[in-house]
């Protein structure tokens, strides 16, 4: 060990030579190259295990128990380490089990009554352990059996190795832990990164724009007017877009990420304005502008409800659904309307109307379906937890015009008329909301979207006719996308392929968004750098 103790490697000089060649030991062990862990150890010198530790295995394993607590006596030299008071306890325990296990009552007594004044146990330790050895798996399983004492004493030397300070013991893989951590680190400084495939060691990780979809790969032209709001499917198979033309429209996604025409929707005398996908992909909601809600059969394409009607006044403004695809609520424009939880056959199930219930802007449930996000009256933002009815309020200082929840339910962003996108976590913890800005909003109602690997990516569209993409790591946009001739008002990423984004915009058309090209052109990267 003395050989190389302070030789330091890396260009940097921060690594220690004997730490740098005890873990690559370890490495080599843990991936079952024993004779090539053993060769280093003996030309370096230099033994994974202390000699601390050899000892206190060797003894272990040779279940010499006096031995065994003094060695671990000598290695935390504090007496009152809560650390040390549980290594002493499970080899107390493994002892006792042993000599129960032999039947040999008088010698497991005698142990404890030696040995608990040595670890300070009072009544009530000595009460658990009895309990504990009592209640044991161990324990229930008649005489002893030399292949199961030898496992129980592995094991034990397992859980005495995490408890072990360092140096005399290191971390189980820590070669591996340290790689993945570089690893990890490299992917995190990545804005680019959105695959699922494993990283190269080779060489430093860092993607390209040809990781997220920045290409135009295909334009749908089948709505006869403005194309208002754009949504794919939970599965990711299909999409559905609703326009000023009074339809919606279910496209299927093909294997080849191709996208085509499945139903035209016509049923509403009003032009579509939303839309809401089943967690089962099995049915679709469409609502207008000034009109009722439709359930419809993604399948057959066929109207399989409409929730009120026309003639009462009863109008929706959004609609979500619980994860169960049975129920699902959907707010109005109308304040006495408030809003209503329904079953898929047009039952009632609860509502909330009320004074305390402003015009509904947008709603949405989370993914576990546990809370109930709404934004009312244009500047609040309500999280109703539905069960514990707990509500907190968020107030903006400038009008919502759409919400979006992350797939893991723990965050949400709101477009505001402000021309900024605000990132709110759901519980509650931030004070204030992250903000992305860049894009062009002010006349319109604008919705932007969470997507690619993690939902890592938010998208919005714009007045100026374009896309912008960010990376939740950065206010500044990562890629503004140009392809449309008008407002895009609607984006949706598609949540089973990172790589694929759809867009609606006032000029008729739908975008489909593939991967871009690998390198950036260097005037955009001229750009980022000023920025």
């Amino acid at each position: 060990m003395e050989n190389g103790l302070w030789e330091l490697l890396g260009s940097k000089g921060l690594l220690k030579r004997h730490e740098f060649i005890r873990i690559l030991v370890q490495c080599l062990y843990s991936l079952g190259f024993k004779k090539s862990a053993s060769c280093l150890e003996h030309e370096s010198n230099i033994l994974y295990k202390s000699a601390d530790f050899g000892l206190l295995e060797k003894q272990v394993l040779s279940g010499n128990w006096d031995s065994c607590l003094a060695v671990l006596d000598r290695i935390f030299d504090s007496s009152s380490d809560h650390t040390r008071d549980t290594a002493l306890y499970l080899v107390l325990k493994q002892c006792l089990v042993e000599y129960l296990k032999q039947g040999d009552i008088s010698l497991a007594l005698n142990v404890l009554r030696k040995q608990a004044p040595l670890l300070g146990m009072g009544k009530e330790k000595i009460h658990r352990l009895a309990c504990d050895i009592v209640y044991t798996k161990e324990m229930e399983s008649g005489e002893a059996d030399s292949f199961l004492v030898q496992d129980l004493r592995k094991n034990l030397l397992v859980e005495l190795e995490k408890l072990i300070p360092l140096p005399i013991v290191i971390g189980e893989r820590r070669l591996e832990h340290l790689v993945e951590s570089a690893v990890l680190h490299q992917i995190d400084t990545c804005l680019y990164h959105n695959s699922w495939d494993a990283v190269s060691l080779y060489k430093d990780h860092c993607c390209g724009r040809d990781q997220i979809p920045s290409e135009t790969v295909q334009i749908l032209m089948a709505h006869k007017n403005e194309v208002w709001f754009v949504q794919f499917s939970n599965s990711g198979k299909y999409l559905a877009t609703a326009s000023s033309d009074c339809t919606a429209m279910i496209w299927k996604v093909l294997d080849d990420n191709k996208v085509e025409l499945k139903h035209t929707l016509e049923s509403h005398q009003n032009p579509v304005s939303f839309v809401s996908w089943s967690p089962d992909d099995t049915k679709l909601l469409t609502c207008g502008n000034a009109e009722v809600l439709k359930l419809w059969d993604v399948e057959t394409g066929v109207l399989r409800h409409t929730f009120g009607n026309n003639n009462t006044g009863f109008t929706v403004s959004s609609c979500a659904w619980f994860p169960d695809s049975a129920r699902l609520v959907c707010g109005s424009s109308d304040p006495e309307r408030g809003i209503v939880m329904w079953d898929t056959d047009g039952n009632e199930i609860k509502a909330w109307r009320g004074t305390r219930i402003p015009k509904v802007v947008d709603l949405a449930v989370t993914p576990d379906g546990e809370s109930m996000i709404t934004v009312f009256s244009d500047k609040e933002i309500r999280i109703l937890h539905l069960e514990t009815k707990v509500e907190r309020v968020i107030s903006e200082e400038q009008p919502i015009t759409s919400l979006s929840v992350s797939s893991d339910g723990k965050f949400f962003i709101v477009n505001l008329s402000s021309q900024e996108i605000h990132l709110w976590d759901l519980a509650g913890e931030w004070k204030q909301p992250l903000k992305f800005s860049g894009h062009r909003q002010s006349k319109y109602v604008i919705r932007s979207c969470f997507g690619g690997l993690d939902s890592s990516f938010i998208a919005s569209g714009s007045e100026d006719s374009q896309v912008y993409l960010w990376n939740l790591k950065n206010a500044k946009p990562l890629e503004v996308l140009s392809g449309h001739s008008m407002t895009v008002n609607c984006v949706s990423w598609n949540p089973r392929n990172p790589r694929m984004l759809a867009s609606a915009s006032d000029d008729q058309t739908i975008r489909i968004w593939g991967p871009g090209k690998p390198n950036k052109p260097e005037k955009w990267l001229d750009n980022q750098k000023m920025q």
